[in-house]
This record gives C-alpha cells, sequence and structure tokens, in this order.
C-alpha cells in the first residue's frame, strides 16, 4: 500500500487533468483513455464543474481519492461521456 506521504506528494506533482480526464474519458491518475482499453472498470473518484472525474478501480482510485472503490458512485456510460465531451469542442 501507499503511504499517505506518497499520496500527497503524488498530489502535489500532478498536472491539471488534460480535458479527455475532465470529461470522464481518461483516468485522472494514469491517463488510461477508456475509449480505447475497455478493461480497466473506471469507479468515480470526484466531480468538478458538474462532471464526474474517473479513475480505474484499486491503486489509481486510492491515488486519486482514497478509496480503491472511489465514491461508491456509478459512472455515466461511456458513450454519454463521449457526446458530452465532443459537444464541449468548438
Amino acid at each position: 500500500m501507499y503511504s499517505q506521504d506518497a499520496i500527497s506528494g503524488h498530489r502535489r506533482g500532478r498536472p491539471e487533468p488534460s480535458a479527455e480526464m475532465l470529461s470522464g474519458l481518461a483516468c485522472l491518475t494514469c491517463g488510461t483513455d477508456y475509449r480505447k482499453t475497455p478493461g480497466p472498470e473506471a469507479v468515480v473518484v470526484s466531480h468538478r464543474a458538474g462532471g464526474q472525474l474517473l479513475a480505474c478501480r484499486g491503486t489509481c482510485a486510492r491515488m486519486a481519492c482514497g478509496s480503491v472503490d472511489g465514491l461508491g458512485e456509478t459512472p455515466l456510460p461511456l458513450e454519454e461521456r463521449v457526446r458530452g465531451h465532443q459537444g464541449d469542442r468548438p
């Protein structure tokens, strides 16, 4: 398991989330693109600007929110997240 210092250090060193991360299309921690990699199960770890921020279940979720299972909230379907992301573009 990761120590609290390691988790805090990771948060401080992390750049701002990308547009894909803010749309729930990529993992907030490792950047896995859920459109290309159907394997990892995404869990909701936070909210920003009315949208869900997702991370891969397990270590990524633990590093993002402190729980391997995220917030226990069901993520929006991938198709809906893709539509929302495409709708944000000019």
